[in-house]
């Protein structure tokens, strides 16, 4: 056990138009099936990490009963794959045949190549006399495209015993969104019961237990790719997908987790390669020989996107002063150069951060040391205020304080941080003591949880609760760069990028427990070009 907070504990304190120009007439349409795939390809299609040229296409093949996910049963198969410029599959741009079989667990990932940039592809797999169902996709456009409007679904935190993936039903009957960009914690590690809808199982996870084994994450992934409102979403839309704690176990750090026992649950290492192995064959991503999840794609010259990693390579959490502590890292030394001189040198518009967990200082009962001056010191309060959480950016002062140093010494702006984990919803303006109170480095739009518990959850309240709304009032007046935040809701973000400036829009569910849950649109926020200061919007059109 550490001595830090996750995130339960934090949310327990807390509670005291068009695709582009590109891209026009290319944007993607609601698809997918209206249930769950059956047959042989019952855990149906996904695409992932377009590029100009080539896209990353994946499945799983069950080609006899007892082939369950985890099994490690089945023969060795083959299996024929597609891709083509119409849902009829009258033209079929390229084709080929995949070997797969238990030692991957019968998954197939296809990194097709040749295709054209900025153009909507049809895909499915076959095996025997069948074929699953089609996926939808879209290429990216050239490097040096000129695009008027690119226009995303962010999503974090879908934790499968506390609801029904509504939220990705709805962005799958949106037709507007190019991509889905997930920020962790596709699935959770827990056993039934450990974490659920506030006390309630709305749907037991299979295996029982807590995920250990390779095995148990293979039957994990295998169980999250059944829900309708996530094989929708995946058939409707490429994905660009990075990993947080859950994936593995809670509030990991590159040594361990809070929720990992060597002594009784087997050495650390073991169960990252069980969980990573799964994850790579279950995910549409692209990992690198390495093992290296952190990279970053281009959407002409109107954004890079660059996602995070923010597990494999961190010092383990600690708390008071020890959050300055230079020698700690939240990214790792090479990742951090990476993302500070990819930023800087981006000749993009709009600099795009897939980012785990929160960037934003969020202090609670005291003002940052830098602030307070010696006094600050006397009181032992870390450099950027009293932490709340240290598994966030909190907890790693010197880092946020390096890549922050390195946008204002490089004069980089329009950089837009994209945050899950917290399972609340927050509109900030990134701040330190080198940007000073009114001068933010960076915008950052956190999108709440598809059905992982947050504030009202944990106090069995009714959403909008007293407590809720006193939490929210209390973070923004302690944390003026806080210019909104909304504790009780779950749902999804729309981001919509166009040369002048970046607007996210949150909705939240009417109801996580339901399969078939309307949203509704609680809020916008934009940034502008040349400025990390954010604007209140009205609902859209």
């Amino acid at each position: 056990m550490t001595n830090t907070l996750d995130r339960r504990t934090l949310l327990r304190l807390a509670g005291a138009s068009a695709g582009t120009a590109v891209l026009a007439g290319t944007t993607l349409a609601a698809s997918g099936p209206a249930h769950a795939a059956a047959g042989a390809f019952r855990h149906g299609v996904a695409s992932g990490d377009p590029l100009p040229d080539g896209i990353l296409l994946w499945t799983r093949v069950t080609p006899v009963p007892e082939a369950v996910p985890g099994s490690g049963l089945g023969p060795d198969v083959d299996v024929r794959w597609q891709v083509a410029t119409d849902p009829d599959f009258a033209t079929v741009a390229v084709q080929g045949v995949t070997p797969t079989g238990p030692a991957r667990d019968h998954t197939v990932k296809v990194a097709v190549t040749g295709l054209a940039p900025a153009t909507t592809y049809w895909y499915r797999f076959g095996h025997g006399d069948g074929w699953s169902p089609t996926g939808r996709t879209m290429t990216a456009p050239p490097v040096d495209a000129a695009i008027d409007r690119l226009r995303l679904g962010v999503v974090s935190c879908a934790n499968w015993e506390a609801g029904h993936f509504a939220a990705y039903r709805r962005l799958a009957d949106r037709g507007d969104l190019n991509l889905v960009v997930h920020l962790g914690d596709y699935l959770y590690e827990y056993g039934t019961g450990e974490f659920d809808a506030g006390g309630t199982v709305v749907r037991p996870v299979e295996p029982r237990h807590e995920a250990l084994t390779l095995a148990d994450y293979r039957i994990r992934h295998g169980l999250y790719k059944t829900d309708p409102g996530l094989q929708a979403l995946h058939a409707a839309l490429p994905w660009v997908i990075t990993w947080d704690d859950h994936e593995v176990a809670n509030d990991a750090w590159s040594g361990g987790a809070e929720n990992h026992t060597p002594g009784t649950e087997g050495a650390w290492s073991d169960r990252v390669a069980a969980a990573r192995q799964a994850y790579q064959e279950w995910m549409p991503v692209r990992i690198g020989a390495d093992g290296a999840i952190y990279r970053r794609l281009r959407y002409g010259r109107l954004a890079d996107l660059s996602m995070l990693d923010l597990r494999s390579y961190r010092s383990s959490q600690a708390s008071g002063t020890a959050v300055d502590d230079p020698a700690r890292t939240i990214t790792g030394a090479a990742q951090l150069r990476w993302l500070s001189d990819g930023l800087a040198t981006s000749t993009a518009q709009w600099k795009l951060v897939g980012n785990p967990v929160m960037m934003a200082r969020v202090d609670v009962g005291s003002l940052p040391a830098w602030l307070l001056g010696p006094l600050g010191k006397l009181l032992g309060i870390p450099q950027n205020g009293a932490v709340l959480n240290p598994d966030q950016w909190d907890g790693y002062n010197a880092d946020r304080n390096r890549l922050v140093d390195h946008l204002r010494a490089t004069g980089t702006r329009d950089v837009v941080f994209l945050t899950g984990d917290i399972h609340t919803s927050w509109a900030n303006e990134v701040t330190t003591r080198s940007t000073g109170l009114t001068d933010p480095a960076a915008a950052e739009f956190v999108v709440p949880s598809v059905t992982s518990d947050n504030v009202d959850d944990f106090l069995g309240l009714p959403a909008g609760n007293g407590l809720s709304l006193l939490g929210a009032t209390l973070l923004r007046s302690t944390n003026p760069h806080v210019r909104w935040t909304e504790l009780d809701g779950h749902g999804y973000g729309v981001l919509e990028v166009t040369p002048q400036r970046c607007r996210m829009d949150w909705y939240h569910l009417l109801d996580r427990t339901r399969a078939d849950s309307a949203s509704r649109w609680v809020a916008g926020f934009s940034v502008g070009t040349g400025s990390a200061k954010l604007r209140r919007e009205d609902p859209p059109a």
